[in-house]
């Protein structure tokens, strides 16, 4: 299936039915591939039948690509027959580590930024792209706190892996606004350094104030379990009017609401690429 994305959802199983049946133009919808790793059964099923109505995007959030060891080879190729099997529209994965010495971690760790870094993250996309001959997308990561010693500013380090392995990025607007301010930076300066051309896909997400921090700023949790906030959006407007229309998708994890409900974020987002007169 050969289709033009415009702005998607991330799909939840409770939303199956209204998938199915969802008409908007150029609706698609995104899952985390380590869901679907398996030869068959109903989940596979249920995945099949949504993408023979729309298109879909395989999100990963398992691969360590900036951990200490090269990605597992059986998880890429299980990877690659699901990508066999469902022709995604885009691959993507995170600029993170979760497994260390054997060990894996339930979330995305942050890196020091450094050229020894950098060459090993580099060598893992290459792994990975040659292995599912797929070009990927790497996402920008969340930030909770100031890591010393980086070698790198992040949008450079981003934008050298994309110069040395030909890989494209994921722009999680939203990991932007709570890591500006988290760590300190300005959030549309950070978008204005990313190299446009190596855009392919851009995320958007609610967050959460961390209620056990007292401070007066308190901490920002990428916690995708609420609306996306007027300022994410206005940094998305910010992006779109820059590099020009990219397929965006609506991220919910937790306090899923009606898909109605997400339905309207998502064609608000489909509304600000067309008022800049970008869709084609």
């Amino acid at each position: 299936m050969t289709a033009t994305l415009g702005a998607g959802l991330g799909l939840k199983p409770q939303h199956f039915d209204d998938a199915l049946q969802c008409a908007e133009a150029e609706m698609w919808f995104e899952v985390h591939p380590e869901n679907y790793l398996m030869a068959g059964g109903p989940r596979l099923a249920w995945l099949d039948a949504v993408r023979s109505r729309h298109p879909v995007s395989l999100h990963g959030v398992s691969l360590s690509l900036a951990g200490d060891a090269a990605p597992d080879q059986q998880h890429l190729h299980r990877l690659k027959e699901l990508i066999r099997r469902v022709e995604p529209a885009l691959i993507s994965e995170h600029l993170a580590w979760s497994t260390f010495d054997g060990r894996y971690y339930p979330d995305l760790l942050p890196v020091p930024r450094t050229s020894e870094i950098l060459s090993r993250v580099a060598a893992n996309i290459q792994r990975t792209q040659e292995q599912l001959q797929r070009r990927i997308a790497i996402e920008n990561p969340s930030h909770y706190l100031r890591m010393d010693n980086h070698d790198w500013s992040e949008t450079d380090f981003l934008d050298e892996l994309v110069r040395r392995t030909g890989c494209g990025l994921l722009v999680d607007v939203n990991n932007v606004y709570v890591s500006a301010h988290n760590i300190g930076y300005d959030a549309r300066t950070y978008l204005d350094n990313l190299p446009a051309a190596a855009i392919m896909e851009i995320h958007l997400a609610g967050h959460s104030e961390d209620s056990d921090d007292t401070t007066e700023t308190q901490l920002l949790i990428d916690s995708h379990d609420a609306p996306v906030i007027e300022p994410v959006w206005r940094l998305y407007r910010h992006l779109i009017e820059r590099i020009g229309e990219r397929p965006t998708l609506i991220e919910r994890d937790d306090k899923i609401p009606a898909f109605a409900e997400l339905l309207t974020e998502r064609n608000k987002a489909q509304e600000i690429m067309s008022a800049q007169g970008v869709l084609k």
